[in-house]
């Protein structure tokens, strides 16, 4: 649907508008003008009207001197360029492609993910034109031998994410299936080419069966070099045009190792069955088969395995509806009636990206909730496990909000739309999940540059087994020559051309490279499962290094619903006191401001006009009222609005007598108290209101937990000192860690100091006024407030969906158990390629007559890349062991 918008500032001169003037500065009106244009029901004779909606004035108040610009400053970064990468093998590839790229002068910095066959460019900051710079490097990757097409970022609808999202599932089902067709037709060929060995072996048993002529076929050595050949040209085919055309254009790959091999040992039995004068074995037609059996045979385990690494996107995609039952409803029973449908309504399955916000939506029960909405009819219980990790169903009833994505079990719904389409919660948890998977952690780019020079390494390796081997070892040590390897003759060349395919097919660069990715992609995925949306695999290596946690107190320890418990002023009615305070902070998102104006309308107070209002982060919120400024907020910063400073001795008065009526009102210990004061101008501070705010239930054992594992908290908050310090001294908390009384830019200050004297700190933090040390920590965890976006999700590493403090611990040990996989998986490649490349060039031929075959060798490599696969897959008993000891 079009969308117009029109957005005018005025100048600070005076309008009819009016602009504010304070010693803060300057605060400009924005005033937008927005027209929707709706789509158009049929209205069936007899029926009700849809008319279109009024026009909408949305003030946006700014002042010119912000405190926490984050996400402003992310929006103004060029967006980077998404290319879609194929014909990645392995680390090599990698780098290979990783440096094609940034060859361009027109790119800042590049990564690519072999995994998710993707590369996310960023240009420098002065390019332009980054949809023909993605056109130019997708060609150059192609012509290098690595298909590439820049990745379409349109504000594409639900439904043709979704189908494209299937798509690229469905495209990799079909790939496995080709890849076990081929393990099937190999397998055959190696069962016929191993049918004479087969044959001897029953026979030296004793057991003398397998007689006639189709065996005898089997040992004829011509039959043996067809089916060698056939294995090549058939299922080896696609293997070995990649490993040449890889080789050809500079970036030799596993591909090129295991075709070498594979050529190497046909074309040896080849030139030995044509010219008997050699008398060389021709039996060797038996490993080229063998060779590409094993090989593509690990290749479709090592496939099943990835696919299954990406099993929970899956899950993930099968949240999202594509339709929805949209109900138009005539207005007089639109927002009063409480039945989830009545009789005048009209019911239609529409598309999920033709609901609007402010749109009603039926949902029956079992059906997944297609939008995020609020419920204004009906009542039931809603599985949020995907989203918030939570097992038990939330029961969900009029005025509370609702998630896409989660399943609606008990009654019907009725729901209005707030976020529909791309903007739903599970598409950005399914967009943020991806982007993660896409960042490297900083350990796999040295992983990836031992990858790069790996191949070359190998092939040089080979060539100089050869060349000692056959120059050199059989005269040093002559009794080599009687293993089997070297043919019934003891032939030198014959054992020497084995011992080199041997190296160069033993050899697994593509351990190296799945060893950090494949980890990454398992512990994202299972991340978004619990509730734990992580932004990249950097991420997770941060935080498992992390020794500092420093938490806001409102919000973060405490549940972030306060409630007013006392109003005192000494000049004027505690009604009136709360009715200004309500109407200043009708704008404002902090909990406080909604806790104060949620009691004026639990008390039904008639709120007066205001204008220009502004909020300051960390500090309260103004307005003008009745023709004056009203500031409420901390007593320092209601101070500085007004000439006219209260007297001490009534601000002492003013507190006691908040403090004694919030006391008879709660009195319990868990419970955080904060006065927020009410000024004037022209009279300064007239009123006192006492916020209470129950502390979190996991807010003490989370921090028990994370002290017991050597992890140092400091609690940061702007509230008063008093307030601040019993929290943080009921959770445990140490009387010099707390820290009260901050504004936003002294919270980053204290980061920035720890960080100076060299810990890892993470921040956790929920509101606006955190968002600056989020975003300044190395680590910025946020607890989402009534799980919208704000600018504390936006600056955050890491956001919990299921807005419990305990999932901190849940995202630290996932953190840890993910890098642990990570360095398990890189020290088996290391170790793997360290001892088995030199058994394959014959170390311990001369004192153990111990050698390897090609086909072995083959086995080995392919078995070396499953291991790391399924190493990352056991992630997933971590998971299953957390929730059993939960």
């Amino acid at each position: 649907m079009p969308l117009d918008l029109l957005s005018l500032r005025l100048s600070h001169s005076l309008t009819p508008h009016g602009v504010l003037l304070s010693g803060n500065g300057v605060i400009r009106r924005h005033i937008q003008l927005i027209s929707v244009q709706r789509r158009r029901f049929p209205v069936p004779p007899g029926r009700f009207d849809l008319r279109a909606p009024p026009l909408v004035l949305l003030n946006t108040l700014e002042a010119s001197r912000r405190v926490a610009p984050a996400k402003e400053q992310r929006k103004r970064e060029p967006l980077p360029i998404l290319l879609d990468v194929s014909g990645m093998m392995c680390g090599g590839c990698v780098s290979r492609v990783r440096s094609l790229i940034s060859a361009d002068e027109r790119v800042d910095s590049v990564v690519v993910n072999m995994l998710t066959e993707s590369a996310a460019v960023k240009l420098r900051p002065e390019v332009e034109g980054g949809e023909s710079v993605g056109e130019d490097l997708a060609v150059r990757l192609t012509e290098c031998g690595f298909p590439a097409k820049r990745r379409v970022s349109s504000g594409s609808g639900v439904a043709e994410n979704v189908k494209k999202w299937k798509d690229m599932a469905k495209k990799k089902d079909e790939l496995l299936a080709r890849s076990r067709n081929r393990v099937a037709f190999a397998w055959t060929l190696v069962a016929l080419c191993c049918g004479s060995h087969a044959s001897h072996i029953l026979h030296s048993l004793g057991i003398h069966v397998a007689h006639g002529s189709f065996w005898e076929l089997l040992h004829n050595s011509y039959v043996k070099g067809g089916l060698s050949l056939g294995a090549l040209l058939g299922p080896g085919r696609d293997l070995l045009n990649d490993g040449l055309m890889a080789f050809k254009k500079g970036s030799p790959n596993m591909n090129s190792l295991v075709g070498f091999g594979s050529v190497a040992a046909f074309v040896i039995s080849a030139v030995a069955l044509l010219n008997p004068g050699l008398e060389w074995d021709a039996s060797f037609f038996d490993e080229p088969v063998m060779l590409l059996g094993f090989v593509l045979l690990g290749r479709s385990l090592e496939e099943k395995a990835r696919i299954s690494a990406s099993s929970d996107m899956n899950e993930l995609i099968s949240l999202i509806s594509t339709q929805s039952r949209l109900v138009v409803s005539p207005p007089e029973n639109d927002s009063s009636a409480d039945t989830v449908l009545c009789s005048d309504a009209i019911c239609a399955e529409v598309p999920t990206d033709d609901i609007r916000i402010g749109d009603n939506v039926l949902v029956l029960p079992g059906e997944t909730i297609p939008v995020d909405g609020k419920i204004i009819a009906g009542r039931s219980v809603i599985d949020e496990s995907m989203l918030t990790g939570e097992s038990l169903p939330v029961f969900k009833e009029k005025g509370l909000g609702v998630s896409a994505g989660t399943i609606n079990w008990d009654g019907p719904l009725r729901i209005e739309a707030s976020s529909t389409g791309s903007n739903s919660t599970i598409s950005k948890i399914f967009r943020m999940v991806e982007d993660a998977q896409s960042r490297e952690a900083p350990i796999q780019r040295l992983a990836d540059s031992v990858a790069g020079p790996f191949v070359y390494s190998v092939m040089t390796l080979s060539a100089v087994t050869f060349a000692f081997w056959y120059y050199i070892g059989t005269n040093i040590f002559p009794d080599v020559l009687l293993n089997d390897i070297a043919g019934p003759d003891s032939d030198p060349l014959l054992l020497s051309l084995k011992l080199a395919v041997d190296v160069l097919v033993v050899s697994c660069p593509c351990a190296l490279g799945l060893a950090t990715p494949t980890a990454i992609l398992v512990g994202t995925s299972l991340g978004a499962r619990e509730g734990l949306l992580i932004r990249g695999g950097d991420v997770l290596e941060r935080l498992a290094n992390i020794d500092y946690f420093a938490l806001d107190k409102t919000g973060t320890l405490t549940e972030g619903k306060p409630t007013v418990s006392a109003v005192a002023s000494s000049l004027y009615d505690e009604m009136e006191i709360l009715r200004i305070a309500a109407a200043v902070e009708m704008t404002a998102s902090h909990p406080i401001a909604k806790a104060i104006v949620k009691k004026a309308e639990t008390l039904n107070l008639t709120l007066p006009v205001t204008k220009g209002q502004l909020s300051e982060p960390g500090y309260g919120t103004l307005a003008e009222v009745d023709g004056h400024i009203v500031a409420v907020g901390s007593l320092e910063w209601v101070h500085e609005r007004y000439n006219r400073i209260t007297s001490i001795s009534d601000l002492v008065s003013l507190e006691q007598a908040v403090s004694h009526q919030s006391s008879q009102v709660t009195s319990l210990a868990k419970d955080s108290k904060t006065v927020v004061y009410v000024g004037r101008e022209g009279e300064g501070i007239i009123g006192a209101i006492a916020i209470s705010d129950r502390l979190r239930d996991d807010a003490e054992l989370t921090i028990s937990r994370l002290q017991k594992k050597g992890i140092k908290t400091v609690l940061l908050s702007g509230d008063r000192e008093e307030a601040v310090a019993t929290i943080g001294e009921t959770v445990g908390i140490n009387r010099e860690c707390i820290k009260a009384s901050l504004t936003p830019k002294q919270k980053s200050d204290v980061i920035s100091a720890l960080q100076s004297a060299g810990h890892q700190v993470a921040m956790v933090g929920d509101g606006i006024n955190d968002a600056p040390s989020l975003a300044l920590a190395s680590v910025g965890i946020a607890l989402p407030i009534e799980a919208q976006d704000n600018a504390a999700s936006d600056a955050a590493s890491i956001i919990l969906l299921g807005n419990k403090l305990s999932q901190v611990l849940d995202a630290l040990e996932l953190s840890q158990a993910t890098m642990a996989k990570v360095y398990q998986n890189l020290s088996w490649a290391v170790a793997y390629n360290m001892v088995a490349v030199p058994i394959a060039a014959g170390v311990l031929l001369p004192k153990f007559d111990i050698a390897m075959t090609p086909s072995l060798s083959g086995g080995l490599m392919a078995m070396s890349s499953i291991f790391v696969v399924t190493n990352s897959l056991l992630l997933r008993l971590h998971s299953s062991k957390r929730k059993s000891e939960g």
